[in-house]
């Protein structure tokens, strides 16, 4: 059995806790590995180092940081194959989808390749009377990143490339569901020029999450994962003096206008609702269809497409739609929340419950769902599924659907179909969430922009990547200088006030 430890100084170690936690094949429902879980003492030591290394490498000019950024994303892209083997193993998702996994997080490195654009500081010359002001922005010195199981690249990624670029060390807290990614990829920015113990990869649970919140050391957290656990480390980070960027759920709403190209809605449900099994946070699992025909014209569209959806393993093709979740208990969560949606009075369109496939009998497969007249009050409407489970929540008008995202608890991502331009920027404009596609189904903002949502969904002022991360990553140094004059005419004894 593969034991996988810790990335400290370079090199991998072995954990010395006696602790481990199963890294199972989501596939076949089988263990594949097991990982260590750090010591409270581990992650200090390797917190500690990361402190040493960080002042060379934050005293390194912006230049040379990125020019290690630029061999990052070299490596990264003569490993794409490998690296999305990796996290289709450990995630289950299919191989395309774990490349789009892998690629989004490059672009981000891509954008890190011109830091040195985002760090430069300002200047004021002959602010007063032979006296300049100027910024520069500075390191804060080790920082760390706490991610979720279900981009074991992408946010990685998102989280070491600004932190690093801006001349940080990092401590990288991986999910202990898929750990591997993230060790390759800590091993490639070795390769690529890094210096060692500017990145440590410390392998844990809660307890590690808890170390590094108060390790006194550790100036900024950045973390994905559940609303309430983003919101104890956002109020944990915060009572200890640290930054904090923490992302939470979401309740994703897709409006569909009576004028919408219904074939195009459709299609888009169907891949922003189903892929990677709905284990995304910008996942759209609420379809809102304005008016009885519209909602009719949008079921009869879906109910076909769903039917044809392949669900499998990664190893069957690359013609699978979508895999299994995460864990056992993920599935049995889903499927007690379809149940409920029954209970409670939903009318289940396709029940994806009870798939088996051939070969794969223990693997933790859903498959797609659909309900239709979903109301605020049910159970699947107000949580978070997590899983590829869409639900229909009819509106009698265009208000009606634009009241349902802004009176919904998270504010991640929304979306709206429709052809007219008058209704698409009321819309953008009114609702109360950070992410917003018109046309278009789960709209992640490009790596030059930045990511965030809104309400419940995050926790913090700053958002990931783009301009955000440079500032997050960084903090503001001002300083005023004097430079007497009449130095070069000799000195002057007499009292002269300032003009």
């Amino acid at each position: 059995m593969q034991e996988i430890g810790h990335w400290i100084n370079g090199k991998m170690v072995s954990g010395t806790s006696g602790r481990f936690t199963d890294v199972m094949n989501p596939a076949t429902g089988e263990v594949q590995a097991r990982v260590a879980l750090a010591t409270v003492a581990e992650l200090d030591h390797a917190v500690a180092e990361a402190a040493k290394a960080q002042i060379k490498w934050g005293a390194t000019n912006p230049q040379r940081r990125a020019r290690v950024m630029m061999a990052f994303g070299a490596l990264i892209n003569q490993n794409m194959e490998k690296l999305a083997e990796m996290v289709a193993r450990e995630h289950g998702k299919t191989i395309p989808d774990a490349r789009g996994d892998v690629q989004r997080g490059l672009e981000v490195i891509e954008v890190c390749m011109g830091a040195p654009a985002f760090l430069k500081g300002e200047m004021t010359d002959n602010a007063g009377p032979g006296i300049d002001i100027y910024s520069m922005r500075q390191a804060l010195g080790v920082v760390a990143g706490i991610t979720p199981f279900n981009f074991p690249a992408m946010i990685p990624l998102w989280k070491m490339g600004p932190a690093l670029a801006c001349g940080n060390a990092m401590i990288l807290k991986p999910s202990e569901r898929t750990p591997s990614t993230a060790i390759f990829l800590a091993q490639l920015l070795q390769q690529a020029g890094l210096p060692d113990g500017v990145l440590q990869v410390v392998n844990g649970d809660k307890g590690v999450v808890d170390a590094i919140l108060d390790n006194e050391t550790v100036q900024g957290v950045g973390f994905v994962g559940s609303t309430p656990i983003a919101q104890y480390i956002y109020g944990r980070a915060a009572a200890n003096g640290k930054r904090a960027q923490c992302f939470g759920g979401a309740k994703n709403h897709m409006i569909i206008m009576p004028d919408a190209d219904m074939d195009k809605a459709a299609d888009a449900l169907i891949g922003a609702g189903f892929g990677a099994a709905g284990e995304r946070c910008m996942a759209i699992s609420v379809a809102v269809p304005v008016g009885d025909k519209t909602a009719d014209a949008l079921i009869e569209r879906l109910v076909p497409r769903i039917e044809k959806l392949k669900v499998g393993p990664y190893t069957a093709g690359e013609d699978v739609d979508f895999g299994p979740v995460i864990t056992q208990a993920s599935k049995d969560r889903i499927n007690g929340l379809i149940a409920s949606g029954v209970e409670q009075g939903a009318k289940l369109v396709v029940d994806g419950r009870g798939i088996k496939i051939q070969g794969y009998e223990n693997g933790f497969f859903c498959g797609p769902s659909l309900f239709d007249n979903v109301t605020r009050d049910m159970d699947i409407y107000k949580q978070e599924i997590f899983g590829p489970v869409l639900s229909q929540v009819r509106a009698k008008s265009y208000e009606d659907a634009l009241n349902l995202v802004i009176d919904n608890e998270y504010g991640n991502g929304t979306a709206i179909f429709t052809a007219d331009g008058d209704t698409a920027r009321d819309f953008a404009s009114r609702v109360n969430v950070g992410m917003v596609g018109i046309n278009f189904p789960i709209p992640v903002p490009l790596s030059y922009y930045t990511f965030g949502g809104w309400k419940k969904s995050a926790f913090g002022d700053l958002n990931q990547y783009g301009p955000d991360a440079f500032r997050f990553y960084t903090k503001t140094k001002t300083v005023t200088a004097r430079w007497f004059s009449g130095i070069k005419d000799g000195a002057s004894l007499n009292f002269k006030a300032m003009d």
